[in-house]
């Protein structure tokens, strides 16, 4: 199903382009993913060759996800996996969500600058160490012509959008179909058992003697899954045994005792279609639990996917609303989810804290309102234990005063409790009714343990945010003085993700009607101490500055106070002393980058010069001062490492480049200057906070 305004002669096109990529290069499944309008997820559009839960469960992936997909999106690159130990070392919680042994290629799909989405191909784990060229050339060839497809319907006002859940994609409808029947007929003829089942766990061929071993027949189970026709096969053991055969593609045993007492041995050999079983009397089999073959002795289940899944998800959640994402992204395919939130009250009145699929109008109407109560004849109610009702009728039954938003016709409400006091929930939304299995109210009931942990998490880091934001706006300048013939803009941005708090700072002493200092730092570290030594050595510089003290002076003297205070933390500083009336810059450094001058049609210079020790490492440092020219209309540069750093890149290059993007024109506002070099920066996932400073005479 497409979404609205999509082009399903496009989608056609894409479901031949994924299929052409599978079949031509020898893969055993593949996947095509589509970014949405916004660029932060990647929704899965089409899927051939991939189990069903599976699917589901990576159906929707960030951008910003350790997964392969998303990294080869991200990086705008080929990603190639050799295996189960590759994944691992590269992707730790990928390889613990999806425990089985395969290859995998990554390729983001994209045309020019625009990244359109990505596709997966799927090998058996050790197939080769590396892709042939000509499996690198059909893999960048089905991306072009993918992303091509993409493109137009986007042009067109019908951009592709995938549908609440992947299209599964029949790959057998490029065998021939009349070798089913050569096949049951010779099967037939052998005394052990046969049956054939698709990606999706469905029979779709039965020999007699299979029918005879399973105390069933033909009619009975063809086009059904064994577990779902089967209940004695119904052990999510021997599921997992099947989804290692389709996924790993190798070949997986297990024993089960069918009703009449009888232990069979089962026997999964995969390929491009689905798994040929082989059914046996096994008498010296220990029991139901007892697997061999190529796969692992083990028992997980679906569940325990499903948790380590989530589990690993989580671990990145650092907000209220990452928490709401994150849980979307699973939840939400795997159950058909359209909505959710977290609740939380304080004085009685509700609080969304986040929310993900619901209307502005819906979240205005509960964020305020008084908390609704339920029923009081229910006796039995429990505010610690999950709740389910299928249809509006029964959430109005329990609660009276329920308010109905967005049209939901069946929730799950699940308490988040820590501690055994609850501190908020977290419900789901469906937009028709919809009856909860035991199975799915068990599986959801132990996801709630997950998400509590998460959500508390998320509280307390918006404590210490708070916290941290107030110290960062203490400690720095609310504003910068005013000084005759001088202008100025700065500009701070924090580290991203972590606590909003860092080291960098920067000031402008006004010494005189003539004179003043600009001064940048960053003392090393990210966490309260670097903030409140921050603090420390931004008031040193202003006392000693303001008593008089020389450029080279001021570093000495804060050098010494710092080798006292912290001799265990080291804090790089640039101090330039401004004089507007000689119109010129005295310069001393410790350790710190060097400044920039830029004027209205000149070549940007680097003021370089020789920089001393970092202040806290030498008591006895001394520190040089150099002049500069400050010709009019002339703009300063002071910055932090924050605004150059990039992976692979020297310092001396990254400096380089900076100068080349810092161009001032003659008329054009300071402020709308720092915020060129911040956007020009790699500010995404950035590790380091940006300071920027700008003076123009």
């Amino acid at each position: 199903m497409q979404g609205s305004g999509a082009s399903p002669i496009g989608s056609s096109r894409l479901d031949e382009l994924l299929v052409e990529a599978v079949l031509s290069t020898g893969a055993h499944i593949g996947a095509m993913y589509v970014m949405d309008e916004n660029g932060e997820v990647l929704r899965m559009d089409a899927q051939a060759g991939l189990p069903g839960l599976i699917a589901k469960a990576w159906a929707r992936i960030r951008t910003s996800d350790p997964v392969p997909i998303a990294t080869a999106v991200r990086e705008r690159r080929l990603l190639w996996l050799t295996g189960r130990e590759d994944l691992a070392r590269m992707f730790p919680a990928a390889a613990l969500s999806v425990p089985y042994h395969f290859a995998v290629a990554a390729s983001p799909v994209r045309s020019g600058g625009t990244v359109w989405g990505g596709f997966l191909l799927l090998w058996p784990g050790g197939r080769v160490n590396r892709l042939a060229k000509r499996e690198l050339d059909l893999i960048d060839d089905v991306s072009t012509r993918m992303a091509g497809v993409l493109q137009e319907a986007a042009e067109r006002g019908r951009p592709i959008k995938p549908g609440p859940r992947p299209r599964v994609l029949d790959l057998t409808r490029h065998l021939d179909p009349r070798a089913d029947m050569v096949a049951l007929d010779c099967l037939n003829r052998l005394s052990e058992g046969y049956c054939s089942l698709d990606t999706e766990g469905r029979v779709t061929l039965l020999t007699a003697p299979a029918a005879d071993l399973l105390l069933s027949s033909a009619s009975g189970l063809l086009g059904r899954r064994l577990w779902d026709a089967l209940p004695w096969m119904d052990d999510p053991s021997y599921v997992d045994r099947y989804r290692a055969a389709v996924v790993g593609r190798q070949a997986t045993h297990f024993t089960a005792r069918n009703p009449a007492g009888r232990q069979l041995s089962f026997r999964l050999f995969p390929g491009l279609t689905g798994i040929t079983v082989r059914i046996t009397p096994n008498a010296g089999a220990r029991g139901p639990d007892h697997f061999v073959g190529g796969a692992e002795r083990s028992s997980r289940t679906v569940t325990l996917h499903e948790m380590l899944h989530l589990a690993t998800t989580l671990s990145r959640a650092v907000t209220a609303q990452d928490v709401v994402d994150l849980v979307a992204d699973h939840v939400m395919p795997l159950y058909n989810v359209q909505a959710l939130c977290i609740l939380t009250s304080k004085g009685g009145r509700l609080r969304v804290d986040a929310s993900l699929g619901y209307s502005k109008e819906a979240i205005e109407e509960f964020d305020g309102r008084p908390v609704i109560v339920p029923n009081p004849a229910n006796h039995s109610f429990d505010a610690c234990q999950p709740a389910f009702f299928s249809t509006w009728d029964a959430l109005r039954q329990a609660y009276p005063d329920a308010v109905r938003s967005d049209n939901m016709s069946a929730w799950a409400f699940l308490p988040l409790v820590t501690s055994g006091q609850p501190i908020g929930t977290c419900i789901l939304a469906f937009d028709r009714p919809h009856q909860f299995s035991a199975d799915e109210q068990a599986t959801l009931t132990a996801l709630t343990g997950l998400i509590a942990q998460a959500f508390e998490r998320a509280r307390l880091y918006d404590v210490k945010h708070q916290l941290a934001q107030c110290l960062q706006q203490s400690l720095l300048p609310r504003t910068l003085p005013e000084v005759p013939g001088l202008e100025l803009a700065a500009r701070y941005l924090p580290a991203t993700p972590g606590m909003d708090i860092g080291g960098d700072f920067y000031d402008l002493i006004r010494l005189s009607d003539t004179m003043a200092a600009a001064v940048i730092g960053d003392v090393q570290g990210h966490d309260m101490t670097a903030a409140a030594l921050m603090g420390q050595v931004r008031t040193a510089i202003h006392a000693h500055s303001t008593a008089g003290a020389r450029p080279g002076e001021v570093l000495a003297h804060t050098n010494r106070l710092l080798c006292e205070l912290a001799p265990d933390r080291f804090t790089s500083c640039l101090y330039v002393g401004l004089d507007l009336r000689k119109r010129t810059a005295c310069l001393a450094s410790a350790g710190h980058l060097p400044p920039l001058l830029g004027r209205p049609g000149w070549r940007t210079q680097v003021l370089d010069h020789s920089p001393g020790l970092l202040l806290g490492v030498d008591p006895a440092a001394e520190y040089a001062t150099s002049e500069v020219p400050l010709p009019p209309g002339a703009v300063l540069a002071l910055y932090t490492d924050g605004l150059i750093e990039q992976p692979g890149i020297g310092i001396g290059t990254a400096i380089d480049e900076l100068a080349e993007r810092f161009t001032p024109s003659t008329g054009e506002p300071l402020y709308d200057l720092a915020e060129s070099l911040l956007k020009g920066a790699t500010v995404e996932q950035r590790t380091d906070d940006i300071a920027v400073l700008l003076c123009r005479t």
